[in-house]
């Protein structure tokens, strides 16, 4: 349903506010996205100091930023899909299946950033 309420600062604050929660909701009940921000946390500062430019450095930290964005989305399909059919049900199983295979996919763009990035360093 559309918000009817005039958007101004006291609704971004409490966007803000739900965010923050679904951040600690995040940390408190999903242990792949507090691994996911451990890793995040070794290897963001590398990137920051790996990166040749603000392209590179964009590139090294972004990807891992995404992962964590999309771990939080593959959280609530799962949550979401929980509370609609506690019994398995093959769309329902598809579908968390699907939000895991989002997350997959850009583990693997991390890798392929990463790899890239540093292989360029190493050959120049």
């Amino acid at each position: 349903m559309p918000s009817t309420e005039p958007r101004g600062p006291k609704q971004i604050y409490k966007a803000l506010i739900w965010s923050l929660k679904g951040l600690r909701a995040s940390w408190t009940f999903e242990a792949s996205f507090r691994l996911e921000v451990y890793l995040s946390i070794v290897l963001f500062p590398l990137g920051l100091w790996f990166g040749r430019g603000a392209v590179e450095k964009a590139m090294l930290t972004g990807c891992l930023v995404l992962v964590l964005a999309a771990e939080i989305l593959n959280s609530a399909i799962e949550a979401v899909v929980d509370k609609t059919t506690p019994e398995f049900h093959e769309l329902a199983g598809r579908a968390k299946d699907m939000g895991s295979a989002a997350v997959f996919l850009l583990m693997l763009n991390v890798a392929l950033c990463w790899g890239l990035i540093l292989w360029q360093h190493a050959t120049t």
